[in-house]
């Protein structure tokens, strides 16, 4: 774990950048598992699909979180 403010490199703080970057992370895992829910229920693995779809809606849930902090803290 770096000690050092890299904010002077990216133009962004790097805490910023935490949320801006925990946010799409949320948005991409939600994408991904789109496609492991079909690959589940493909096969018929209800009980796989299901749990993806708790994945995807705790995913979908940190992505909020993280939008309206970004821009709660943006409109500063």
């Amino acid at each position: 774990m770096s000690t050092t403010e890299t904010g002077h490199v990216t133009g962004t703080r790097d805490k910023d950048y935490n949320i801006l970057w925990f946010t799409e992370a949320c948005l991409d895992n939600a994408l991904r598992l789109e496609s492991y829910i079909a690959d589940a229920e493909r096969d018929g693995d209800q009980e796989l699909a299901e749990f993806f779809r708790k994945a995807q809606g705790e995913s979908q849930k940190g992505a909020e979180q993280g939008k309206r902090l970004l821009a709660s803290r943006l409109t500063k």
